[in-house]
């Protein structure tokens, strides 16, 4: 996979910018970053993707992604890039999200932007520590927005589940577009467990239903996930992404660090 970052950078000079503040960030609280880590000592995530895209009387064509993650006592920061493979289309984004404890109630916020003007939003609430509860909503300024969060932004969501540990919980979430496409709706069913020593597994299971230019549908979909120590896999399988004619294959690859 071939990304050609100075070229990206220099179209969107505020994205050379940001890897200039994060790389600072990162080492003006370099101890922060070590007494607040998100997962097991390692501060920084870098993510690369790859999405297959098969749509009805189009050739098959893929795009890529590199995303980089750093978590402090601020937060979660990342920065990314994605890229069709013929390079007829890249689009930078950044972003940040937290949580905050406030007397038995997680407030959840987040932030993100991208090339072209995008810009968004979304803020949850959260609420029990075996059984918790939660809702949320999301808003954006409906610029164009190639969405890798696969979930409609503009929506609400309602989440309810069970965990035993930080490591090992199962959940039910529903989110709803309630602003352009209101009969469009994701439910997923996640179960994340902890095996062997210091390895994860993820499934996620998907639902989703609403109208596809003027056709309704209902389809399935799918997310798996192991964790070996610091290195990641994702493999997935979503019919319709984004609501739209194309099925799409993502197979992504994480390193801790």
């Amino acid at each position: 996979m071939y990304i050609n970052f100075r070229a990206l950078l220099t179209q969107h000079t505020w994205a050379y910018f940001l890897v200039s503040v994060m790389s600072l960030f990162c080492t003006l609280t370099q101890k922060s970053f070590s007494e607040s880590l998100d997962h097991e000592g390692t501060p920084y995530k870098l993510s690369t993707g790859i999405y297959n895209i098969t749509e009805p009387k189009m050739t098959p064509r893929a795009g890529e992604d590199v995303n980089l993650r750093a978590s402090s006592f601020f937060g979660n920061t990342w920065l990314g890039i994605y890229q069709t493979q013929d390079k007829t289309f890249s689009q930078t984004r950044m972003g940040w999200d937290s949580s905050y404890n406030l007397g038995g109630i997680r407030v959840q916020p987040s932030l993100q932007s991208a090339a072209g003007g995008f810009l968004g939003g979304s803020v949850g609430i959260e609420t029990g520590e075996h059984l918790f509860t939660g809702v949320g909503l999301g808003r954006t300024n409906l610029k164009n927005y190639f969405n890798l969060n696969f979930d409609p932004n503009d929506a609400w969501s309602m989440s309810a589940g069970y965990r035993w540990s930080a490591q090992k919980s199962i959940s039910l979430q529903i989110v709803h577009d309630n602003r352009e496409h209101p009969d469009q709706q994701h439910v997923h069913l996640v179960y994340r467990t902890p095996f062997l020593k210091s390895d994860r597994f993820l499934i996620d299971l998907l639902y989703k239903s609403g109208s596809v230019e003027s056709q309704f549908i209902r389809k399935y979909g799918l997310v798996t996930g192991v964790d070996w120590g610091p290195l990641g896999l994702r493999l997935a399988y979503d019919p319709k992404v984004n609501f739209s004619n194309a099925d799409m294959k993502r197979f992504i690859v994480s390193y801790r660090y």
